[in-house]
């Protein structure tokens, strides 16, 4: 299967257009947009859903004339979930004039966050990469424009305090993937074990995530902590849902970050009833249930096709819209800065440092991104597994933001 995959939206013209607005003239061309996804590597269980997701979005607001009247052309480049490709994938987007670029994977990010502001091109990544990056002052171009891990990890102990009631002299167990991405919220957990009182030991799931019995066993029968937090993502969600069940513990005082809260996870673990009380935090609503995803729903049926399958998988098929619906409106407010004209991917990162207010009918949380704050602020929801489905039990918060605020100050006055 070869690595580059061009979805050509709507009906984008290399050759310019002359278009006419108000009397004026102006050459309008087509807007490049570069998505990496991971379809074929270790978390495809997300890629496969979230891609799908954006570029429907994009199809959607090209079949209503496109922003502001400009045509969209996503390029998208499968990275499996592997830095070489994922830089490669950055050269391509670059050479094909791309204003604006979804990243996937937090090494990846990582390993392009300096190339990206040389490049002056920006670079989103949604609830992972590195946390620091949230200060838009130190990393221009670079954008989680969700909960990072570090507030994610805040989101986490606040949860468990409010289930717990007091968490001076609880244990909580922190089961994490062994990666970079897996290591990136232990500062604020640590700072947050001295600051609560709770006690905090950390268990590590080698790569690929799959064999963590000895994890479980150790968490379950000989540390019995109060509550779990894990941060696992691809297929070994399923694994810990399933371990944790089988050695009795209840998934109720679990707690996941956001790349193992999804229906595949569920399913794959048994199914609904074995996940029973699960909890899981969410960057971007989840269901079917939101004027957007029914307005795309409605593009196909106008089309005399039924929605796509991946629609089902909503907690990233929902994330793949959350993204693009993002990057559309950064690009939507530099294009109304120019009067009308294409941007440039500098005139992007202002429009998306420009979003305010921006909530897509329920579905993303109350967006605000500065020049100082590309995070949004960090909120989150939490979703529970009740009575076969995932229910929201906890609507849009802010975990821990103080602390959240001086560890970025604290990277920053290192540098």
């Amino acid at each position: 299967m070869t690595r580059f995959v061009k979805s050509w939206l709507g009906i984008a013209a290399i050759t310019a257009t002359l278009v006419f607005s108000g009397g004026q003239a102006f050459a309008q061309k087509e807007l490049v947009f570069g998505l990496q996804c991971d379809r074929t590597g270790a978390t495809a269980t997300v890629g496969t859903a979230l891609c799908p997701g954006y570029h429907d979005y994009i199809a959607l607001v090209n079949s209503k004339g496109g922003v502001e009247g400009h045509k969209i052309r996503v390029i998208e480049i499968d990275n499996e979930y592997k830095v070489p490709p994922g830089i490669e994938a950055h050269e391509r987007f670059k050479k094909d004039g791309a204003i604006i670029e979804g990243l996937y994977a937090t090494p990846v990010v990582m390993a392009l966050t300096k190339r990206l502001e040389e490049d002056k091109i920006l670079g989103t990544s949604p609830g992972f990469g590195a946390a620091a990056a949230a200060d838009g002052k130190r990393f221009p171009y670079a954008f989680p424009i969700a909960a990072t891990y570090w507030s994610q990890a805040g989101a986490a102990v606040a949860f468990a305090k409010e289930k717990l009631g007091d968490l001076k002299g609880k244990k909580i167990a922190y089961l994490f993937y062994d990666n970079p991405a897996g290591k990136e919220p232990l500062p604020i957990l640590e700072d947050l074990a001295k600051s609560e009182g709770f006690e905090l030991r950390t268990f590590a799931v080698p790569a690929p995530g799959l064999e963590m019995g000895a994890q479980i066993l150790d968490i379950t029968g000989r540390y019995k902590p109060d509550f779990i937090i894990t941060h696992l993502f691809g297929r070994s969600p399923s694994v810990s849902i399933k371990e944790l069940k089988g050695k009795g513990y209840p998934l109720s005082k679990v707690i996941a970050f956001v790349w193992g809260g999804a229906e595949a996870d569920v399913i794959a673990a048994g199914g609904y009833g074995v996940a029973e009380g699960y909890n899981t935090i969410q960057f971007a609503s989840v269901g079917k249930d939101f004027p957007v995803i029914k307005d795309i729903e409605a593009m196909y049926k106008a089309q005399g096709k039924s929605p796509p399958k991946e629609m089902d998988s909503t907690v990233y098929y929902n994330r793949g819209v959350f993204i693009a619906a993002l990057h559309v409106e950064a690009v939507r407010n530099a294009i109304k800065a120019k009067g009308g004209a294409a941007p440039t991917s500098e005139e992007v990162k202002k429009g998306m440092e420009s979003i305010k207010g921006f909530t897509l009918g329920g579905l993303v949380p109350p967006m605000e991104i500065t020049p100082a704050d590309h995070e949004g602020g960090g909120w989150v929801q939490i979703w529970t597994v009740k009575g076969g489905k995932l229910v929201k039990s906890k609507d849009w918060f802010q975990g821990y933001r103080p602390v959240i605020l001086k560890h970025l100050a604290a990277e920053a006055s290192k540098s």
